[in-house]
């Protein structure tokens, strides 16, 4: 709202005796000195003249009020516009988001007969398996077998498990392995890294087998070298590791096990 808005408002009139003054004296000296009937005319005409300026005034005063008021009501048009917008772009992104959980409910659902099936399929190979093993041996136990010779059917037994023992203990001894992680810390941020991990990757022993790496930030623009491992738990152990990796004491500061697993 400008001032002459403010001021046409305004209903508090502080010099109002002294403009009814002037006023008085203004048609006094204009009429020359006034009779009573006089005084009674100016009187009213004073009377008239304020009441038209009380209704210039509140005329205004409410022309100021409707334009206060119809500007509120755009600012809440152009409001409710806006929210109306962001309710609308809420419900969109909502069902985006419930038709995402119903495909993901539905996948599990697809692949769990898939899942059962296949022991189902497999149990009559197994079956089959059995009873072939089975048929080999009544077939062996009807062409090499016989009533009349205990002996020879015991010798023939004796030699089939002499010959199993002999090829189980051909085949190779399986053999314990670890996946091992190691957390390689420099002394500070001006160590080189590059050298660091060119210093790990020399240790090399039986059984020990390196693999890949990475720098991962510590803190105040330190970073750390995690690199993976895997050793044969019968020849390699993380405490030779560690000792090995600590004689480089001009870039290591430390070395830790971040994760072991076996495999």
């Amino acid at each position: 709202m400008s001032g002459v808005q403010c001021l046409a408002s305004e209903n508090i009139w502080f010099d109002k005796h002294r403009y009814d003054e002037a006023e008085r004296r203004f048609y006094e000296g204009a009429n020359g000195p006034s009779s009573p009937q006089q005084q009674v005319k100016s009187a009213l005409q004073q009377a008239k003249g304020r009441q038209q300026k009380r209704q210039h005034r509140n005329s205004s005063s409410h022309a100021g009020g409707d334009q206060e008021l119809v500007s509120r009501m755009k600012s809440l048009e152009m409001e409710n516009h806006t929210l109306h917008k962001v309710v609308q772009d809420m419900r969109a992104a909502l069902q985006k988001l419930e038709s995402r959980v119903a495909m993901l409910e539905k996948t599990p659902a697809a692949a769990a007969p898939c899942a059962k099936a296949a022991p189902v399929q497999a149990a009559p190979v197994r079956q089959v398996k059995v009873e072939n093993g089975d048929d080999d041996d009544d077939d062996d136990m009807d062409l090499f077998g016989s009533d009349d010779d205990d002996e020879e059917a015991a010798r023939l037994k004796q030699e089939r498990l002499d010959a199993y023992a002999a090829k189980k203990a051909k085949k190779p001894a399986l053999i314990a392995k670890s996946s091992i992680i190691l957390d390689v810390k420099p002394w500070d941020d001006e160590t080189d890294m590059a050298k660091l991990e060119e210093c790990v990757r020399s240790v090399q022993m039986d059984g020990l087998l390196w693999g890949a790496s990475k720098l991962v930030p510590v803190g105040y623009g330190i970073k750390k070298l995690q690199i993976n491992c895997v050793v044969e738990d019968d020849k390699v152990g993380t405490d030779i590791l560690e000792e090995e990796i600590t004689q480089f004491e001009d870039f290591v500061q430390s070395v830790d096990v971040a994760a072991f697993n076996k495999i």
